[in-house]
């Protein structure tokens, strides 16, 4: 999972993502815009959503790290299927 900032409010959910040396805003499962900074991302969903009463600062938005869900990765490894018997 890539390092994300998260705040959900009424008309969504509005993330912040790391992508490369860029960042993503995403509304929903929807791509906004791509950004130099996760602070320029900040500025510009402000900007499009003035309703949405985003928080002014980062801070006060979840900070997901990159390796939180790490172990919930799906496996290169083959996978051993359980048969039910019948």
């Amino acid at each position: 999972m890539l390092a994300q900032y998260v705040y959900s409010a009424k008309v969504g959910l509005f993330r912040i993502v790391r992508h490369g040396r860029r960042w993503r805003s995403l509304l929903d499962e929807h791509e906004v815009d791509r950004h130099d900074s996760a602070e320029h991302a900040l500025a510009a969903l402000r900007r499009n959503w003035p309703h949405a009463r985003l928080p002014d600062c980062l801070t006060d938005w979840r900070f997901v790290p990159e390796l939180a869900l790490a172990h919930s990765r799906v496996s290169r490894e083959p996978t051993m299927r359980w048969q039910v018997a019948g």
